[in-house]
């Protein structure tokens, strides 16, 4: 798309562009945020994004006073602060529920009762989100393996604000609908009052999980000791396939051998049989 004399005016004026939006939007711009984010977070933004990038980062323009998202962007190239995290907050996508592709907590809650003897047991989920996969593994493992249940997790994403709202654990009654009555009295507390219609994740189910910002492509992961299972669903979509490559290779490191990689319906990783075997459908084994 090119430009025009007067479109570039508008844009350093900070005027509004050609098709009326607030800010001039220019390929160029949306080219520099796909480099960005790429740099930044190994996602590869394809050229359909053009109105959800415009729209997410106009908030980002209006809170920082920038004028135009050249300056916005240029700005962001030659400072390493805080607005890093508020770029990638606002072009990660964060889709989820509780108990999404219910068949992998049934494979898990096999897995976990197979393996019953094992003692303690160590599982990272990589795409937390606002926190109902979390939720929805810990539940699993209380049901699998009782109460006192010796079991872990790290929950990690990238969005440090959908972490927040993940480890308030507060959320809509209306958006559990796959966690069943039994499970929503076992595991959560309801909202009374102004609070009716809310519901808490009970405090002993809080104190099982970890939540940090964990990003995927960087190579200073914090992890110690060794996972027994990793939930990594729906987040490799977003890379190419070096990318999704050199993160397989990571998440291959820091598992234990035997234990089990959970990933997202959309995604197949039987081209890295060197790390990982097909267990079941989007279940793999680490080698």
């Amino acid at each position: 798309m090119a430009v025009s004399r007067s479109g570039q005016l508008q844009q350093e004026a900070g005027l509004p562009d050609a098709q009326g939006r607030e800010f001039a939007w220019t390929d160029a711009d949306f080219d520099q945020v796909q480099a960005l984010i790429y740099q930044r977070a190994g996602i590869s933004l394809h050229d359909g994004k053009h109105a959800m990038v415009y729209s997410r980062l106009s908030r980002r323009l209006r809170e920082t006073g920038h004028q135009s998202f050249r300056d916005y962007l240029g700005w962001l190239e030659h400072h390493d602060g805080t607005e890093w995290q508020e770029f990638v907050n606002a072009l990660t996508t964060n889709l989820t529920s509780f108990f999404r592709e219910h068949h992998h907590f049934e494979i898990f809650s096999e897995h976990l009762k197979t393996h019953k003897t094992q003692g303690a047991w160590s599982v990272w989920c990589s795409a937390a989100s606002t926190g109902e996969e979390p939720y929805s593994i810990l539940m699993t493992a209380v049901e699998a393996l009782g109460p006192n249940a010796h079991l872990t997790l790290t929950a990690s994403d990238i969005d440090s604000k959908v972490l927040a709202t993940a480890a308030q654990g507060v959320y809509r009654r209306e958006n559990l609908k796959n966690v069943s009555d039994n499970q929503l009295q076992k595991f959560f507390l309801k909202g009374k009052a102004a609070n009716s219609g809310m519901v808490r994740v009970k405090p002993e189910l809080q104190r099982m999980v970890n939540f940090i910002i964990v990003n995927l492509i960087r190579d200073d992961w914090p992890f110690r000791e060794p996972f027994d299972v990793v939930f990594c669903r729906n987040v490799m979509i977003y890379f190419d396939a070096p990318t999704q490559r050199k993160v397989l290779e990571r998440i291959h490191r820091v598992m234990a051998p035997g234990g089990l990689l959970f990933v997202g319906h959309a995604e197949n990783f039987s081209e890295s049989r060197d790390l990982f075997i097909l267990k079941g459908k989007t279940v793999y084994e680490r080698r």
